[in-house]
C-alpha cells in the first residue's frame, strides 16, 4: 500500500481558480474523507489524484512516485463512482474481471482475483447474475469489486452511496468500513454527508471554496473545531452559533436570555459568536423561549425554540421528552461547554 501526498496543488479553469494550494498527506493504509458543501472542490481534488483532471500547479505523489503528469492507468489507483457504470449484458463476474481481461491477464488469474473479491464482498451467490437482477447495494458492491480485482495502491470513492436509500446507505457504510479493515488499503472518500465522514474516516479533510479548512481525526474536529465553518459543519444537528459580546463578568448571548455566562472574556475581541452543541443546552424553569417544534426520535428528541427576534436554538434531550409547540421554557448552558469565535475572522478563541 502507498500513501498520497499533495504539495501546493492548484487547479484552474482558464482564469478561474477552484483549488487553492492544497497541502495534504494521506498515510499508507489510512481512510481519508474529503467533506464539504457542494462546490467546495472535493470531487475535483479527487479527480486530480486519479488523473482525470489536469493539475495546474503543484505536485501529487503516490508512494514515492511523482504522478502529477501520469495518465490515470499509470497511477496505481482505482476509482468507484457515484453511478455504478456496470455493463448490463455482462454477469457480475464478467463485470468485475473486465478490466483485467482488456489488459490481457490470463483467464485463471482473472477467475482467482474475481473469486477473492467476491468472497470479501459477499457476492459469491450473485456471480452469474446480470446487474438488472441486483439491488442498488449489490450493484455498488460489484463496482467496488471491480476496483478490488485491479489491486490498486489507492482506492478512490466519489460519493458512492448517494444513489442509495437511507437503509442501504447505513448498510454500505458498514460494508466499506469492513472492507477497509480486511484489505488495509489506502482509501480516499468524497462525500457531502458529514455523518458518513464521521463514521468512516481515520482522517477528515474539511474543504470550503477549494481550500482546506481543517484536517484531523473525526472526534478531534468535533471537539476542537478551528473556526466557525468547521464548527457549524461537523456535528448533527449542527452546533448552535449565536451572536455574543463580552460584558462585565463574562459573555452575554442575547439568544439565550438576559443572564451573563460567567467566564473570562477575551480582551481583544468585541464581536463574538458563541457556539453550543445541542446536547450542551439544558431546559430549566422559566419562560424565556417559545417551543416551535419537537423532533421525537425515540431515544433522543430535538427541541427547536427561540426568543423573540433572536436566532433559533436546537436542544437535544434524552428519551421521549416532548415539548408541545407554543410551550414556554428557559434554556441554560454550562460555560465549560461553550465555544467562542471571533465574528470578524471566524477563528476560534481558545
Amino acid at each position: 500500500m502507498s500513501g498520497v501526498t499533495l504539495s501546493n496543488v492548484v487547479k484552474k479553469y482558464g482564469e478561474t481558480q477552484v483549488i487553492h494550494g492544497v497541502e495534504l498527506t494521506v498515510d499508507p493504509g489510512e481512510f481519508c474523507v474529503f467533506v464539504g458543501p457542494s462546490g467546495c472542490g472535493k470531487s475535483t481534488l479527487l479527480r486530480m489524484i486519479a488523473g482525470l483532471e489536469e493539475t495546474s500547479a503543484g505536485e501529487i505523489r503516490i508512494g514515492t512516485r511523482d504522478v502529477t503528469r501520469l495518465d490515470p492507468a499509470q497511477r496505481g489507483v482505482a476509482m468507484v463512482f457515484q453511478t455504478y457504470a456496470l455493463y448490463p449484458h455482462m454477469s457480475v463476474a464478467e463485470n468485475m474481471g473486465f478490466g483485467l481481461k482488456m489488459n490481457g491477464h490470463p483467464k485463471a488469474e482473472i477467475r482467482e482475483k474475481v473469486a477473492k473479491a467476491s468472497s470479501i464482498l459477499h457476492l459469491d451467490d450473485y456471480l452469474h447474475r446480470k446487474p438488472k437482477a441486483l439491488s442498488g447495494g449489490q450493484r455498488q458492491r460489484v463496482a467496488i469489486g471491480r476496483a478490488i480485482v485491479r489491486g490498486p495502491e489507492v482506492f478512490l470513492f466519489d460519493e458512492p452511496l448517494s444513489n442509495l436509500d437511507a437503509e442501504l446507505r447505513v448498510e454500505m457504510r458498514v460494508e466499506i468500513a469492513r472492507l477497509h479493515r480486511e484489505i488495509g488499503a489506502t482509501m480516499i472518500y468524497v462525500t457531502h454527508d458529514q455523518v458518513e465522514a464521521m463514521t468512516l474516516a481515520d482522517k477528515i479533510v474539511v474543504l470550503r471554496g477549494g481550500r482546506v479548512e481543517q484536517v484531523g481525526a473525526p472526534l478531534d474536529l468535533y471537539r476542537e473545531p478551528d473556526n466557525l465553518f468547521v464548527a457549524g459543519f461537523i456535528g448533527s444537528p449542527a452546533m448552535n452559533l449565536l451572536p455574543a459580546h463580552p460584558t462585565e463578568g463574562g459573555i452575554h448571548v442575547p439568544a439565550l436570555g438576559p443572564e451573563v455566562i460567567a467566564c473570562r472574556p477575551p480582551g481583544h475581541v468585541s464581536e463574538l459568536v458563541a457556539g453550543f452543541r445541542p446536547q450542551s443546552l439544558r431546559i430549566g424553569a422559566g419562560d424565556t423561549h417559545s417551543v416551535e417544534m419537537t423532533e421525537a426520535l425515540g431515544g433522543v428528541s430535538f427541541i427547536h425554540c427561540a426568543r423573540d427576534g433572536q436566532p433559533k436554538l436546537v436542544i437535544e434531550t434524552k428519551g421521549n421528552h416532548v415539548e408541545r409547540p407554543g410551550t414556554d421554557i428557559s434554556v441554560h448552558v454550562d460555560p465549560d461547554e461553550m465555544f467562542l469565535f471571533d465574528k470578524l475572522t471566524g477563528h476560534r478563541l481558545r
